[in-house]
């Protein structure tokens, strides 16, 4: 006989929404950092001069923040409003 307790069932589509989570979290933070290294850039840019490097970090990091955060936004959503119905069905 064993006295360790038995380890509960991890549901696998819990553990998928919680990764997912995570991922749109990173996602959110990255996306975000990329459009403030995009308006401290145009900042700099107009303050001391504004050439055709800035303008293509400017608009590459609004490209890419843009990328990042539009499925992040609505998949973070999807996640909350997932875990939300579950805990009003009391599972």
């Amino acid at each position: 006989m064993s006295s360790t307790p038995p380890t509960p069932k991890t549901d696998p589509v819990r553990a998928r929404r919680a990764q997912v989570a995570k991922y749109t979290l990173l996602a959110n933070r990255i996306g975000y950092l990329f459009f403030a290294l995009a308006i401290a850039t145009f900042v700099i840019g107009f303050a001391v001069s504004f050439n055709g490097l800035v303008s293509t970090i400017v608009i590459g990091s609004v490209i890419v923040g843009s990328i990042l955060l539009a499925p992040a936004i609505v998949l973070g959503y999807a996640v909350k409003a997932a875990e939300r119905e579950d805990r009003e069905r009391g599972l």
